[in-house]
């Protein structure tokens, strides 16, 4: 018999421990070398941990919900086993683990045995179907391998899909582990269910913001009329040359880049009586993601076209909506954008992404009357609000920095020319 020990992967210097989310196979189950046995989420990402070599589980030491350290044995594998009776195969044993919420009714699709991932929601719509109560196989994949993505629940729910009670105790990849089941109130149901690691930390964080920096913020209005009209006239060359779309962002982060070249203190950050200034500028972007909010950093920003940093935004989103974000995508950053306006948001005052100095938000873009040489004309507004550590940053640089964005996305041939 030859056993193979799973470990805990290396964390990060600043997590001490993390949470096993739920086992996709069991005691007894073939697996192949690198198939993911499980989901360990820390309070900065969630990471996957595959099997060292093919064999057979024969030990499983942690259970779903408990809490794992760094280099932790967790379970071990018979690389010499056979697969005990009535257990799955590496090739069926993903479709044989329980997908957002554990099956509840014998009548829900079950998924193919051709497709290992049929049947399995991806995290965003293993979100939405807990939202509308819905079991797991009661919603038919479209996506990858069958897989369930959110468009497929949202055509349930609009169809009519019956909801089913989500059963305490069964913590997922993408949802909180249920602490108790919802107390039975008529029409006004409640349900109880604990802070995943990621929100419990981005809480933490945002206290920490407030408590330890003099935020203040200041405001602007943007003119988005020649950056509109920029993007619609080379969209189409843009997307057919680089196969990626135009979107705003990369001029938020053109523009603010820019910004912060004029005003080094924007990018700087505080480290106990010191200042420090940054000669590099990682801008962080603010994602959702399933789990809470995520700051993945575009790493030299100031060295990216614009193609290059469209690509790097898509990538994160696509990361983020997966739950597939490293460690080594959220660490550093010196300014972060936070862009609620692809939500409709109107106004915000961003709170600062410790220990980084200044924050823009930027917002939904609206047709808006405003006064040009004595006339009122209708233009495409965007209100910016940069939030700011009043302790070393003063009104001025702020004011300034804000006011170099907008002169910048009102005049765009100023990013080209560096003015």
């Amino acid at each position: 018999m030859a056993i193979v020990e799973v470990k805990v992967p290396q964390l990060s210097e600043s997590v001490s421990e993390a949470t096993m989310l739920q086992w996709k196979v069991k005691v007894g189950d073939a697996v192949s070398s690198d198939q993911i046995l499980i989901e360990i989420e820390t309070d900065k990402v969630v990471l996957e941990v595959p099997a060292p070599s093919a064999g057979v589980v024969s030990e499983i030491l942690v259970t779903d919900g408990g809490t794992v350290i760094a280099e932790q044995l967790i379970a071990r594998i018979d690389t010499d086993g056979k697969v005990a009776a009535g257990s799955a195969s590496p090739a069926s044993s993903a479709s044989s683990a329980p997908a957002a919420v554990a099956p509840a009714a014998s009548s829900a699709v079950q998924a193919p045995a051709s497709s290992s991932m049929a049947g399995v929601a991806m995290p965003a719509a293993a979100k939405l179907m807990a939202d509308n109560q819905l079991a797991a196989g009661s919603v038919a994949g479209s996506g990858k391998d069958g897989r369930v993505t959110k468009g497929d629940v949202l055509t349930a729910v609009a169809g009519g899909a019956k909801p089913a009670a989500i059963p305490t105790g069964v913590p997922t990849s993408s949802l909180p582990q249920v602490s108790a089941p919802a107390p039975n109130l008529g029409d006004r149901p409640e349900q109880r269910v604990p802070m995943t690691r990621l929100r419990a930390r981005v809480a933490e964080r945002l206290l920490q913001s407030q408590a330890t920096n003099a935020i203040l913020t200041t405001f602007n209005e943007v003119n988005m009329a020649p950056v509109m009209e920029m993007r619609k006239k080379f969209q189409e060359k843009f997307e057919k040359e680089h196969g990626v779309k135009l979107g705003f962002m990369s001029f938020f982060v053109k523009a603010a880049v820019h910004a912060l070249k004029k005003y080094p203190v924007l990018n700087a950050s505080v480290d106990g009586n010191d200042i420090v200034y940054h000669g590099y500028f990682d801008i962080g972007i603010a994602v959702g993601s399933p789990r809470g909010l995520v700051v993945p950093i575009l790493r030299n920003a100031d060295q990216m076209s614009f193609a290059e940093v469209e690509k790097k935004i898509a990538e994160f989103g696509k990361k983020a909506s997966e739950g597939k974000l490293g460690i080594e995508d959220m660490t550093g950053g010196t300014f972060s954008i936070s862009n609620g306006g692809v939500f409709g948001s109107m106004l915000s005052t961003p709170i600062i992404n410790p220990p980084q100095s200044a924050i823009l938000g930027v917002h939904a873009t609206k047709e808006r009357a405003v006064v040009e040489n004595g006339q009122v004309v209708v233009r495409p507004i965007n209100y910016f609000a940069m939030s700011y550590d009043h302790r070393i940053i003063d009104g001025r640089e702020a004011v300034l920095g804000l006011v170099a964005m907008k002169e910048a996305l009102e005049d765009p041939a100023r990013l080209l020319f560096d003015i």
